[in-house]
């Protein structure tokens, strides 16, 4: 059997509004997009992990730590169409797309990814999830929910509180309750489709990218997770993690 091949893409950009060159923060003594691409290079799936960013900054900082870099078009409308430039070239079977500032994310939960396309090759994409256990969170637009059918496929995304539960008040200890995780796993050839696609109006009115493949009956696999790794969007965020990071450190050194 043909082996089947696995890269992890990073897309990142300088701009951000609402903290502008993250990828760059280097309090800890590393760069964010660096913190992210080691995470990644600790997987056990793929051969290949390379950061796909639009601007020179990024590029050298990730070639000033080894890391594999492309330079991208300037003009694209998401990290999707990034990463479908670089996947292009690539001879990768499996592409996953990891968030450029997600600097905690666990290499087992990309590689429980990679192993979710390669047991459902019916599947078109992979995401993660990871169960609500706060009503407030749930509640929040601005964390994604996903329900999904019973092989564990998702039917449908929404900033919206669902499954609405119409008599009482949710268990968010049935499982039931889904916040999505914004990392996916792509087959190369849906991938270079899903980025020639138009924006759906269910995508256009949500906001939410995956809707596109939902809207073309795409078979979205969905792994959960017991915890989501925290992103970085703004300086309170980037804060936290710097605090976090310390904290490990003096605790390794304390250990040795």
């Amino acid at each position: 059997m043909p082996t089947v091949k696995t890269a992890i893409l990073i897309p990142a950009r300088f701009a951000s509004t609402r903290l502008p060159a993250k990828a760059l923060l280097r309090e800890t003594g590393k760069y964010l997009i660096e913190h992210v691409y080691e995470q990644a290079s600790q997987t056990t799936c793929a051969s290949d992990v390379i950061v796909a960013t639009d601007d020179e900054r990024i590029l050298r900082a990730v070639a000033s730590f080894g890391g594999r870099v492309v330079l991208t078009a300037t003009n694209h409308q998401s990290g999707t169409d990034r990463i479908a430039e670089v996947a292009q070239s690539l001879d990768s079977d499996i592409l996953i797309n990891v968030q450029g500032d997600e600097p905690t994310i666990d290499p087992k939960a990309i590689d429980l990814l990679d192993s979710l396309m390669r047991t459902h090759p019916e599947a078109e994409m992979a995401t993660l999830a990871v169960p609500f256990d706060r009503q407030e969170n749930w509640q929040s637009p601005n964390m994604v929910k996903v329900v999904t059918d019973a092989w564990g496929r998702a039917i449908y995304f929404s900033r919206s509180p669902i499954p609405y539960c119409r008599d009482g008040t949710p268990d968010f200890s049935s499982g039931k309750y889904l916040q999505h995780l914004g990392i996916y796993a792509y087959r190369r050839e849906s991938l270079l489709k899903l980025a020639s696609l138009p924006p759906h109006p269910l995508e256009d009115i949500e906001k939410l990218e995956q809707l596109r493949a939902i809207a073309q009956g795409w078979a979205i696999q969905v792994g959960v997770v017991a915890h989501a790794g925290r992103g970085i969007d703004t300086p309170e965020d980037y804060a936290l993690f710097v605090n976090s990071y310390r904290q490990q450190i003096l605790q390794s050194r304390r250990a040795a």
